[in-house]
């Protein structure tokens, strides 16, 4: 799994701030490495330097193999909630995504019998 993270130019944008947030991202994708070829991370803030509530802003896109991407948003006060936030979002839906395509291929072992 590839990631790569973007930020805009009122997040801190420096190896250590960025480190923090790939460790956290790669352990809470641990389970689907096999089935992310990328992952973007997106993180803002959408009043820039003043202060505010639910303003930091997380955007995760995913790429699996042989799918469509797809991204979930989260929004909150800080960027260890809105990350945190936006890959609870993520799981839930690669969980539902996969699920999906393992009954389906279940199904179709089953109707051939192979």
């Amino acid at each position: 799994m590839t990631i790569q993270f973007n930020t805009d130019k009122s997040v801190p944008n420096n190896d250590e701030f960025t480190a923090i947030f790939l460790r956290m991202i790669e352990e809470g994708l641990n389970r689907y490495d096999h089935h992310i070829t990328r992952l973007e991370v997106h993180l803002s803030d959408e009043d820039g330097l003043k202060e505010g509530v639910s303003t930091k802003r997380c955007l995760l896109e995913a790429r699996l193999k042989g799918r469509q991407p797809f991204s979930v948003i989260n929004q909150s006060d800080t960027y260890d909630q809105a990350i945190s936030g936006a890959l609870d979002k993520l799981t839930t839906s690669l969980d539902t995504i996969l699920g999906r395509l393992g009954n389906h291929q279940r199904k179709r072992i089953d109707k051939t019998g192979i």
